[in-house]
């Protein structure tokens, strides 16, 4: 009897770190988590959900309330908070200054994605980076604001100049179904000032497009130097959406961010 319990002792020490190297939260493939920005929604990351789960990744597309960086960030760091496991935080445009603040009330998160987005530092907005450099043409195609019940105002592109402004190197008629369907961003959401910069202790990488009329090229080429990115990459003649134009070149990107040590 003694011999078949100090058998079953050593059997159990063996299997103990056997299992507790398996359920190293490092060794797990992370979750990715997409944020859209303003004037978009979560379709518009499809073509990068599709490559991502071809390679057997998890993929959450959430909704982006678009009402402001602090509650934006909170309903992100909510989603990612649920997920077990490490977890990829990719951010398009206005995405960028959400997912740099749910990071940091998020418990897992090991990387961060800038998709032709708004890295931004603690103090500045979206709106105050925008106008740092030259070539942004966002304000002559915005229409007159919607003013809701509250008094808050909610911007959005004119239809007729979606296309041009923001979404360039989409096909047309897909174009136009992201310019019926865009979701409007609080004005107010472009003022907010950004009260964290997770960048500064959490790894990213950066890809934008060199035709972006939305952020000026040399603004996303500041940030991602400004942030020390592990990679950063220039898609030319893409626009604003380049998650939408050019997936597999982001999804390869994410990938390599959630591959990394």
């Amino acid at each position: 009897m003694k011999h078949w319990i100090a058998g079953l002792a050593a059997a159990t020490a063996m299997l103990v770190p056997l299992t507790g190297v398996q359920a190293r939260p490092e060794t797990q493939r992370p979750t990715i988590i997409l944020v859209h920005g303003a004037f978009a929604e979560s379709g518009s990351w499809n073509g990068v959900i599709a490559q991502l789960r071809r390679d057997g990744y998890t993929v959450i597309a959430a909704s982006n309330p678009l009402r402001g960086v602090a509650s934006d960030a909170a309903s992100v760091a909510g989603v990612a908070n649920a997920v077990k496991g490490p977890v990829v935080l990719v951010g398009h445009s206005y995405g960028g200054p959400v997912i740099g603040e749910a990071a940091a009330h998020a418990h897992t998160v090991k990387a961060l994605v800038y998709v032709a987005a708004f890295a931004a530092d603690v103090g500045e907005s979206a709106f105050a980076l925008t106008g740092r450099f030259p070539g942004a043409t966002l304000g002559a195609a915005l229409a007159p604001p919607v003013v809701l019940p509250d008094g808050t105002r909610d911007l959005y592109i004119q239809q007729d100049k979606f296309a041009k402004q923001f979404a360039a190197d989409v096909p047309a008629p897909q174009a136009a179904l992201m310019a019926a369907t865009q979701r409007p961003v609080a004005e107010a959401a472009l003022n907010e000032k950004a009260l964290t910069a997770s960048w500064k202790t959490i790894p990213s990488w950066f890809i934008y497009g060199s035709a972006d009329l939305n952020i000026p090229p040399a603004a996303h080429a500041f940030m991602a130097k400004r942030a020390a990115a592990r990679k950063t990459i220039v898609i030319t003649g893409a626009s604003h959406v380049v998650m939408t134009s050019n997936p597999k070149a982001v999804a390869a990107l994410i990938e390599d961010a959630a591959r990394a040590q």
